[in-house]
């Protein structure tokens, strides 16, 4: 894994799959949200990559999101979570 990554794993219902996501994405207020539902589903511990309770097209939306903004970590955004 290339320094400044982190793994994740994304889905529901047994359908998951692992993504390196830049660790930029932690300080993003949508990305947070997601985190923040992680960790009402799945709290604090965990074995593994970071799970996500997330379909994976609702997660490759969310990345092409936070992608698509020229300064993705700056932290003034009030979107909405697509539907993670």
């Amino acid at each position: 894994m290339k320094k400044g990554s982190l793994t994740v794993r994304v889905g529901l219902e047994g359908d998951f799959r692992k993504f390196v996501i830049p660790i930029s994405y932690l300080h993003h207020p949508l990305f947070q949200r997601l985190l923040e539902s992680a960790q009402e589903v799945y709290g604090y511990r965990s074995s593994g990559p970071l799970q996500l309770p997330c379909s994976v097209d609702d997660f490759l939306h969310l990345r092409w999101r936070i992608e698509r903004e020229p300064h993705h970590s700056n932290g003034h955004h009030r979107q909405s979570l697509y539907s993670c």
